[in-house]
């Protein structure tokens, strides 16, 4: 009787369980993955090249004193702008101020004996005008009026080498000096124009062919990349380097933020027209190959294999990979999200 029973019960767990898998079975659903699509289109493409660069200021001057002495005044600091011909600091040489007076003094004693030259030979006194200038020549070197003029110009121009002056508009940097110092044996400042920056940046050899001056171009800060700057791509320099790289310089107008050597990420911008344009995300792998998936009206995914002939940050241009009988054309639909895990002829369902 135990036997039996066994046996009944064996039997019929063994039923329920062949009846679990057999409804297992009709109630299991191959899953269909819901996806985004796009129509494909030709249309503009914003090319890009990326590089790293480093800013300079389109001017800049390293300002010197004309002559040694002791620095009397300084009128500016560091990061103050200052307007062309503004005094940036002055010495105290009074020694040259005497020769200037000595020399204003002996000028003028030189035109009294000019006078008296010029008297002498039958001409009204002070009267420069009427004296014919070979006579008025041999004059001006008898009474040593040259000399004296030659000698008012030199004391003038030591007494200005005192005097150190903006050559331009511009942002005071470097000043490492103070009041009663020595003058340095270096520069005492330096000068920055930032009104305008250059951006110096290599890009590769095989990216030559896309340059031209004139290309809009993009520039962001290491030090802040929430900022981005406009400049214009204003020099290519038509020589490959070592590296097989080619040096490019850009200008920037504007850049107040921009800092003479900072490092910042430069972006080339250049439209290529009628591309067809997908995002990144419609690309993806298979075989080692690029493969993207168009939706058909059957509810299926097949993929065609591509290849990519440009990218950016967003989005790649495509063409149909000829060599593996593929065919892409406008038109098509294609697959643009939930695609990491689609297979040549995979059921899905939009969104």
């Amino acid at each position: 009787m135990a036997a039996a029973a066994a046996l009944v019960l064996l039997s019929g767990c063994g039923g329920r369980q062949e009846k679990e898998m057999r409804d297992g079975k009709l109630d299991y659903s191959p899953e269909i993955n819901e996806v985004s699509v796009m129509k494909l289109e030709k249309t503009d493409f914003p090319m890009q090249l990326v590089s790293n660069g480093r800013v300079s200021a389109a001017a800049k001057a390293s300002l010197t004193f004309g002559t040694t002495g002791t620095i009397s005044r300084i009128n500016v600091r560091n990061g103050q702008r200052v307007p062309a011909g503004t005094v940036i600091a002055e010495l105290d040489r009074p020694d040259l101020r005497l020769a200037l007076d000595a020399a204003s003094a002996s000028l003028e004693k030189a035109r009294l004996d000019l006078y008296d030259v010029l008297a002498g030979q039958g001409y009204a006194a002070r009267d420069t005008v009427s004296v014919p200038d070979d006579v008025l020549s041999m004059a001006k070197i008898r009474s040593g009026y040259n000399a004296a003029v030659n000698a008012m110009r030199k004391a003038e121009y030591d007494l200005s080498g005192t005097v150190l002056r903006a050559p331009f508009t511009g942002c005071v940097a470097d000043l490492g000096v103070k009041r009663y110092d020595q003058t340095p044996n270096g520069p005492f400042c330096s000068l920055v124009d930032d009104s305008s920056m250059d951006v110096d940046f290599p890009v590769m050899e095989a990216e030559y062919a896309f340059l031209e001056k004139g290309l809009g171009v993009k520039v962001m800060p290491f030090a802040d990349m929430n900022r981005t700057y406009a400049g214009t791509l204003t020099d290519i320099n038509p020589v490959v380097d070592k590296n097989g790289q080619v040096a490019l310089r850009a200008k920037v107008s504007g850049g107040q933020g921009l800092v003479d050597g900072m490092n910042v990420k430069v972006t080339v911008e250049k439209n290529l027209p009628g591309r067809m344009v997908v995002p990144r995300s419609a690309v993806v792998v298979r075989d080692n190959l690029d493969v993207l998936f168009t939706y058909t009206d059957d509810g299926k995914a097949h993929w065609i294999y591509v290849n990519i002939l440009a990218s950016n940050r967003e989005s790649f241009v495509v063409e149909a990979n000829s060599d593996r009988g593929a065919v892409l054309k406008e038109g098509d639909i294609v697959i643009i999200s939930n695609n990491l895990n689609l297979a040549d002829g995979s059921s899905v369902r939009l969104k």
